[in-house]
């Protein structure tokens, strides 16, 4: 077993126990919180993978700045256990019968799927690189480049002239 084996088995042990801890948590701060471990356990894979380009958006868009704004919502709504309405027990069972059809469906998906012969090659290939993101950014796609970034700074110069007034 060498070390991306062991890294992993670590991140996917991590990624499931903060999900769980994301839906069995009663505090919606708190689940936020495991939230953003998960965006890092799930980043900490692509990197594993040779995706880094992919692993950076995910922490800095996920767990940075989505994350933020679900904090900030939960915060401006004020959610207390107390004003909150009891749930009916036929509500529940609901849930879990709906849960457990899920759970019935993904098992008789995933048995037919056949993933013992496929294994992914880890630290090898070049598709997920940041240099080869921008050479072909910078080479194939230049121009469509250039002009998303002519817009995005008509849009920030508007931003300024809106916020002026």
């Amino acid at each position: 077993m060498d070390i991306s084996q062991i890294l992993f088995y670590a991140l996917s042990a991590m990624a499931l126990g903060s999900a769980i801890m994301v839906v069995i948590s009663r505090n919606p701060v708190h689940s936020v919180l495991w939230l953003i471990v998960t965006f890092f356990a799930i980043s900490g894979h692509y990197i594993l993978m040779n995706a880094q380009f992919l692993g950076i958006v995910n922490l800095i868009v996920y767990a940075g700045a989505i994350m933020v704004l679900f904090l900030f919502v939960i915060m401006l709504m004020n959610l207390n256990a107390e004003t909150e309405p009891q749930k009916n027990k036929w509500l529940k069972l609901a849930g879990v019968v709906a849960g457990g059809c899920l759970l019935l469906v993904m098992v008789a998906a995933l048995k037919q799927a056949e993933v013992k012969g496929q294994v992914t090659m880890l630290g090898t290939g070049d598709i997920g690189l940041i240099k080869n993101l921008g050479q072909a950014l910078f080479t194939d796609y230049v121009v469509p480049f250039e002009i998303s970034s002519v817009l995005f700074l008509s849009a920030m110069v508007g931003a300024v002239v809106i916020g002026k007034k």
